[in-house]
């Protein structure tokens, strides 16, 4: 199984869709809202580079935005 962070804010529309399409496909995932946890926003941006949400962390393969295309084969659904 693979290893999944999903970095979030409460108002992020595209968060919601990538959590909606981890249940769709079963997928466990941790999120981390970076809103409430500056310090989870500080790794988020070392990881990424980026200040936008979603970020997505899949065993290490970071993925910007929501992808669905990507996602699925970082996956494997």
């Amino acid at each position: 199984m693979k290893n999944v962070t999903i970095y979030t804010t409460s108002t992020c529309g595209y968060c919601k869709m990538a959590k909606s399409f981890f249940k769709d496909k079963n997928v466990n995932y941790k999120e981390v809202n970076v809103e409430a946890d500056p310090a989870a926003a500080q790794d988020m941006i070392k990881k990424s580079g980026q200040m936008g949400v979603p970020v997505i962390d899949i065993d290490g393969q970071i993925v910007v935005g929501f992808d669905r295309g990507v996602l699925s084969e970082l996956l494997g659904v």
